[in-house]
């Protein structure tokens, strides 16, 4: 039986899971808005901004993490 202490250290793993659920969340959001946008052009566009931008966050914090150093532990 493997023990905690045999497993490798992710450090940055809990922002490695933010960053791709910001990601997919925001183009999700992105999709409905344009599904929406063809009855409801306010909607369409409250939905969609919002979803780009938090798309955009989460690249954002690619490049973030690309940033961080490596901790060993």
């Amino acid at each position: 039986m493997a023990d905690a202490a045999s497993k490798p250290a992710k450090p940055h793993a809990r922002l490695e899971t933010w960053i791709w659920v910001l990601i997919y969340g925001g183009l999700f959001m992105l999709i409905l808005g344009i599904v929406a946008g063809r009855e409801n052009q306010v909607l369409g566009w409250s939905l969609s901004v919002p979803g780009v931008v938090v798309a955009a966050v989460g690249a954002v914090l690619i490049y973030v993490r690309s940033r961080l150093p490596d901790t060993k532990a």
